[in-house]
């Protein structure tokens, strides 16, 4: 029986997710939706419209208020997702416990941005959005509409953070800011990488020894961003050779975290002496976890390297 494009594959990327040739996508994991919830007794959470003629939304995370200080103003976290720029929302009950999670440990008011994804919208849509969206949290400095930032956040303290392809959207916007206004005296205070998705044209560390794993990679960018001028464009190769400097980053704190066995751990590893060499003028940690796969705190959150790696977040923020 004769196939059509509706089942024909273009690329499978099995447990994640199914590209078809007429152009659709089967999103297999992190396609659920976990609703918004009011809680006086712990994390609240609400969802927001931020662009709604192009589907760009938040969820909003707020602990529960110090009832002896309860105009004390908090830090913010805003959360770019990972999934490949294809799969994973803000909604999704994965980065929904992740970020209550955080919010719980950390005490500070997290807006998880859900951005236009892959088949449906190409790159640089994500980027798009999630500047916007940055500006649109850094624009309640001046009082704006929302009152959970406007009442209690605090915009000296502005934290961006995201994993795998949400720390390569960290990048990009960290480097964004230090070209442009994020808001009117609104700087970022501290960038979260959580296993950056990286790559190059060039085989390194591991990418020599796993072709195929480098290959896949590869392939999401060339797929996500048709107008890329390929796999050593800065916005993907942040050490490419005639890229911006590093330098320019726009914040004045890093935490980066890799994993012992991910095949990105030695593209976030050159990201970091990179970052020390470039005169950049903050400051930057490292954290690794040994033995561990990628993004693998956001799967096992139980684990004793998740464990560890939380803790350092918590710090960070505060």
């Amino acid at each position: 029986m004769a196939s059509n494009a509706t089942d024909e594959i273009a690329f499978d990327f099995r447990p994640y997710f199914i590209l078809y040739k007429d152009g659709h996508v089967d999103r297999l994991t992190e396609n659920d939706f976990v609703p918004p919830s009011l809680n006086p007794e712990g994390v609240s959470s609400k969802d927001v419209a931020i662009i709604p003629e192009l589907g760009v939304s938040a969820r909003l995370f707020l602990p529960k208020l110090d009832a002896g200080d309860p105009h004390r103003k908090l830090p913010i976290l805003v959360y770019f997702h990972g999934g490949g720029f294809c799969f994973v929302s803000a909604f999704c009950s994965l980065v929904h416990g992740y970020l209550t999670s955080i919010v719980t440990e950390a005490n500070v008011i997290a807006v998880s941005i859900d951005f236009r994804r892959f088949p449906e919208h190409t790159l640089p849509a994500a980027y798009d959005d999630c500047w916007a969206a940055l500006q649109w949290v850094a624009s309640h400095s001046a009082g704006e509409a929302e009152p959970w930032l406007s009442e209690h956040g605090d915009f000296d303290r502005i934290t961006i953070i995201g994993d795998s392809a949400g720390g390569n959207i960290v990048h990009n916007m960290a480097m964004r800011a230090g070209r442009e206004e994020v808001g009117r005296g609104v700087k970022l205070d501290g960038a979260i990488f959580g296993h950056p998705y990286f790559c190059g044209a060039e085989a390194v560390g591991d990418e020599v020894k796993y072709p195929e794993k480098k290959a896949q990679g590869d392939y999401i960018w060339m797929l996500t961003n048709p107008t890329t001028v390929g796999l050593d464009d800065p916005q993907i190769n942040p050490i490419a050779v005639g890229g911006p400097s590093l330098s320019g980053l726009g914040c004045a704190r890093v935490l980066l975290c890799v994993a012992g066995n991910d095949i990105l751990r030695d593209r976030g590893l050159l990201y970091y002496e990179r970052l020390r060499s470039s005169g950049w003028k903050g400051t930057v940690e490292l954290l690794e976890s040994e033995g561990e796969e990628h993004v693998f705190h956001l799967y096992n959150p139980t684990r004793e390297n998740a464990r560890i790696i939380m803790p350092h977040i918590v710090s960070f923020l505060n």
